[in-house]
């Protein structure tokens, strides 16, 4: 039986989320664009010529409004007080198979951080050819490029991703245990076993989106960032509530002051097991919906929020 058209694209919600989040690095401009694509869906199916391929429109439909809403928002971005940091999720994850441990976790929060390095058309085809399995004439279709410039395009983000330093084999593990040391460094003061498991040359990414005090700059190395916690963040947040959630589909810890977030933290694990980025969100804005738990199809790359 035809499903109807406000069916089919409930059907398809969770997998246009998942381009949505991953192109827009935010939860609101997510569901933004997935509902202005809802509308044109209901009007196209109500008109003279309803679609015939519900996937391959919806899917050309969304990515390309949501480029049209990363163009708009360049000026935004390059005038962003410090650095700008994806909306974390707080996830819970399904389908995961050796297949997806392979393929690595297409949600992890320093792979969005990368993801941020490319253009909007250079992570448009990188994220359907390499995430969502598009081929590339369905990709070039939907970017209106040549199915050859659309290789070559996928082939350059997938050099620059790999330059990210971004390990899709980060040991969930190493990174439980680098947030149990930071968070003993923040109640106790006591860094020893934080410094212990940093890179020299870590970074620190913080976004405070210039709402609430945060580091504007990106700190570098492994001794700044020991004193700035011993010196700072230890002085500011060793009253707060540190609890352990899944961020992005991996370990993290929310900073809770009573029942209001106040922050986010996670972090990225070098191939020798050593901390290489740590992320501090503390935007009010990126934080308001934290609570609430995303659930991920890892297999399909979908996002139901």
């Amino acid at each position: 039986m035809k499903l109807s058209a406000e069916n089919e694209f409930e059907a398809m919600r969770p997998t246009l989320m998942g381009i949505a989040y991953r192109l827009l690095g935010t939860r609101n401009d997510a569901e933004d664009a997935v509902q202005d694509v809802f509308i044109r869906w209901y009007e196209q199916q109500a008109s003279a010529n309803p679609v015939d391929n519900p996937q391959a429109w919806l899917t050309k439909v969304c990515t390309n409004r949501c480029l049209d809403i990363l163009k708009s928002a360049h000026h935004k971005r390059m005038t962003y007080v410090g650095p700008w940091l994806p909306e974390p999720l707080q996830t819970e994850m399904v389908g995961s198979t050796e297949e997806t441990a392979e393929r690595g976790n297409s949600l992890d929060y320093a792979f969005m951080v990368v993801l941020e390095r490319l253009s909007p058309k250079e992570r448009a085809a990188y994220l359907l050819r390499e995430i969502f399995d598009r081929d590339y004439g369905e990709v070039a279709d939907i970017l209106a490029i040549s199915e050859v410039n659309c290789r070559k395009i996928v082939s350059r983000a997938r050099r620059r991703v790999s330059d990210g330093s971004v390990r899709v084999e980060n040991s969930a593990t190493m990174q439980k245990a680098l947030l149990v040391a930071f968070r003993k460094a923040l109640h106790t003061g006591d860094t020893r076993s934080f410094a212990n498991m940093l890179s020299r040359s870590i970074e620190l990414h913080a976004d405070g989106g210039g709402k609430v005090v945060a580091a504007q700059d990106v700190l570098r190395g492994d001794k700044l960032i020991v004193n700035f916690v011993r010196h700072g963040l230890y002085h500011a947040w060793r009253r707060l509530d540190l609890i352990e959630v899944q961020v992005n589909g991996g370990p993290g810890l929310l900073l809770r002051r009573g029942e209001e977030i106040v922050g986010c933290v996670t972090c990225e694990i070098d191939g020798d097991n050593h901390a290489d980025r740590l992320f501090i969100l503390r935007n009010p804005e990126k934080l308001a919906q934290l609570g609430m738990r995303s659930r991920v199809d890892l297999m399909k790359g979908e996002i139901s929020f």
